[in-house]
Formats: structure tokens, C-alpha cells, sequence
């Protein structure tokens, strides 16, 4: 090969990567989903139609899933990276986490230990509104609830607004999106993610009834730090790790849902009236 036609080659190959990360950027704008990011996919879910992706906020799924939790980082983008996270290993102990090269809006805070640590046994959500007691399944979700030990270690949740209230038909409170600013203008909400990605667990049989937490995702073994909290029953697919319980604080969401939403979505959803700020997230034994 000529170095012309090398120069020529590798010109392509640029342009070839550039339009891949364009894509990427795009699908990533679109996936506000229900749970986790911001709105982007539609979806009809009891009749409503309902914004899809539950991770992060905002993030979307297709058009054809049901209104769940997402994360703010496209499969697509995850693929490209090549990095994958891994399921826990109980030979060892480990969990595997992947740096998300997506390329969305994000505060790093590093990666989790591998090593995880299967003691935690309830987490607590210090708010704006009161003490939201939740008690984690580690012995199911082990990579789930050592990444918010991780995170709650980190003081990663500090100062951060749950920016999505569901309505009467998904009845739940999407959180865990640092950046988001829950003020009902700002289009990134739920985008915000801690940089990684780590599997999905505990799908079989999983059930999205009152009390139940769990995570929003964008895809597959695409959670991040956004999660939602259930205050009636979400007729959701069994793909949102469920995680937890409220054992304590859901009459802080009644409370809130009965505020309502500054700006409805499509879907009916959007950023609660009654502001839950994160002061502060624990987890103890």
C-alpha cells in the first residue's frame, strides 16, 4: 500500500469513528428515560404512554419497551468500548466493573473494589423530606450493593435531586443522577452517571410492587448510580435489578406524588414539585 493510500485509509477510518461516536451522542440524547435518565423512548404501559429508560433519569429504551429505570450510556456505546462488566464470581468474590466510555455527562469517582463485601444490610437515604430506610439484598445483587457502598463512601449521592416523579399508572421516584437540576427545564436530567457500568441481577421472578428500589438502566448490564423507588406497583418488565425494600420513609413519597410534577411529560411523568434533595447516603450492617 502506497502512503497515499494509506493516508486515504486512515482518513476513512477517522471519518468511520467520528459518525460512530455521533450516533452514539444521539442515541444517548434520546434515552431520557423513565427511571433512571430522561425521557426518550415511548411507550404504552396501562395505557399511558410512558417514556422509556428508567436508569440515571433520562436515558430511553425502544420505542417498544416498557417505561423503566435507565442509565445514562447506549449498549451501543458500551460494545464499542469493549470493556464489559462481569457478574459476581463466587469463587472469588469479585464483582467486575467497566469504565463507561459512552462519553455522557458524568461524575467519576473511579471504580469500585472487585472484591465485594457482602455485609451490608440496609442503606439510608438522608433527605430533603426525611430518612428513607432501605434494606438491601447483597447476598442477590452483591455487585449492586457494592457499588453503592462504593458510592455512599464517595459522598457521590451529596447534594443530589431525584428529578423524576412518576404518575398514578408508574407509580415511582427515579434518583441518583448527580447533575441533575429537578427544576423542570434542564433536558440533560437523568443523564448523569458515576462513569462505570456493572451487570444486571436478581431478574428472575423480579416484581416492581410498593417499597421495591432498583436500578434504571439504558440496556443490558448498563447500570450506573440511578435507581428508583416504587410507591404503588409498575408494571415493568423483570429487567431493573431490584436491590432493595423501603423498610421506612415511603409516605415521604406519597407525599411527594400527591405535589405532582412542575412540567408533565408525555408520559405524565416529570421533575417532582417537592424537591428531594440527597443530603446523605449510609450503609450499615
Amino acid at each position: 500500500m502506497s502512503g497515499k493510500e494509506r493516508q486515504k485509509q486512515l482518513a476513512r477510518e477517522h471519518y468511520e469513528r467520528q459518525m460512530q461516536r455521533r450516533v452514539e451522542r444521539e442515541a444517548k440524547g434520546k434515552r431520557n428515560a423513565i427511571i433512571g435518565t430522561t425521557v426518550a423512548g415511548v411507550v404504552v404501559v396501562a395505557g399511558v404512554i410512558a417514556a422509556t429508560t428508567l436508569f440515571g433519569g433520562s436515558d430511553t429504551t425502544a420505542a417498544t419497551t416498557d417505561p423503566a429505570p435507565s442509565d445514562n450510556a447506549s449498549p451501543a456505546a458500551s460494545e464499542a468500548a469493549g470493556a464489559q462488566p462481569k457478574a459476581f464470581d463466587p469463587a472469588s468474590g469479585t464483582c467486575g466493573y467497566a469504565a463507561d466510555a459512552g462519553g455522557g455527562p458524568a461524575k467519576n469517582v473511579g471504580l469500585p473494589p472487585e472484591k465485594v463485601d457482602l455485609t451490608p444490610k440496609t442503606m439510608t437515604l438522608k433527605t430533603s423530606q426525611g430518612d428513607i430506610v432501605i434494606e438491601v439484598s447483597a447476598d442477590k445483587t452483591p455487585c449492586t450493593v457494592n457499588s453503592f457502598a462504593f458510592l455512599a463512601k464517595k459522598k457521590y449521592f451529596e447534594g443530589s435531586k431525584c428529578h423524576r416523579l412518576g404518575s398514578d399508572q408508574f407509580p415511582m421516584l427515579q434518583c441518583g443522577d448527580p447533575l441533575a437540576k429537578a427544576d423542570g427545564k434542564n433536558q440533560t436530567d437523568g443523564q448523569g452517571g458515576p462513569g462505570y457500568r456493572f451487570v444486571n441481577e436478581n431478574l428472575e421472578g423480579a416484581k416492581y410492587t410498593r417499597g421495591v428500589v432498583a436500578m434504571a438502566n439504558s440496556g443490558p448490564d448498563t447500570n450506573g448510580s440511578q435507581f428508583f423507588i416504587v410507591f404503588g406497583d409498575a408494571p415493568l418488565s423483570p429487567d431493573y435489578t431490584p436491590f432493595g425494600t423501603v423498610t421506612k420513609g415511603l409516605e415521604i413519597l406519597d407525599k411527594v406524588n400527591k405535589a405532582g410534577v412542575i412540567t408533565p411529560g408525555p408520559d405524565g411523568t416529570g421533575a417532582p414539585k417537592e424537591t428531594v434533595e440527597i443530603k446523605d447516603v449510609t450503609m450499615s450492617s
